[in-house]
């Protein structure tokens, strides 16, 4: 059985409906709640030895502000709210630190030098020569709503992070366990 799991920052429960609801207008379900992906699934093992190492640098990490901002996007495929935060770099810097996967694994996931803090809000995929996501048109739409709906973008305090861990039958992801920050 395939074991997966990567770490994110969960917004306010609010705005987390709000995301939600705005995302089932194009899709009936994403895959997993809205959050910031902080550490993607390379190097973080079906063994779960990596979740102490986890703690122990949250622990040393005090509680910080993270504001999300207008829409981006991934090349033309994968829309995304911005996220403005410097603690938030040094918390995935940390991170990486600790479970340190390989430079290949690192490239892969777009770590280190290449992280680029996000909330994803859809994005165009293609399994074979089938597209399984959401059309060019679906994004632009899901754009220019944005600002009118998800506005204002809130600012808010990170005082925990969660791992979440792939329900295969389900196919999504589920909150697995969430760790604070700080003692």
């Amino acid at each position: 059985m395939r074991v997966e799991y990567f770490i994110g920052i969960v917004p306010p429960v609010n705005y987390v409906e709000r995301i939600e609801q705005f995302q089932r207008k194009w899709m009936s379900q994403s895959g997993v709640e809205p959050h910031i992906t902080l550490k993607a699934q390379g190097g973080l093992t079906p063994d779960r030895k990596w979740i102490d190492k986890i703690q122990m640098a949250c622990g040393n990490i005090t509680p910080f502000q993270l504001s999300l901002g207008k829409p981006k996007y991934f090349g033309d495929n994968i829309l995304y709210l911005s996220v403005n935060s410097n603690e938030l770099h040094l918390l995935h810097q940390k991170i990486v630190k600790e479970i340190s996967p390989s430079d290949e694994v690192i490239k892969k996931y777009f770590e280190l030098d290449d992280f680029v803090p996000h909330l994803t809000l859809g994005k165009e995929q293609y399994g074979g020569n089938i597209s399984t996501g959401l059309s060019k048109e679906d994004l632009k739409a899901m754009e220019e709503l944005a600002d009118k709906e998800l506005t204002p973008y809130p600012a808010f305090e990170v005082n925990f992070i969660r791992v979440y861990e792939l329900n295969v039958e389900k196919q999504r992801y589920d909150a697995f366990l969430d760790i604070n920050l700080g003692n």
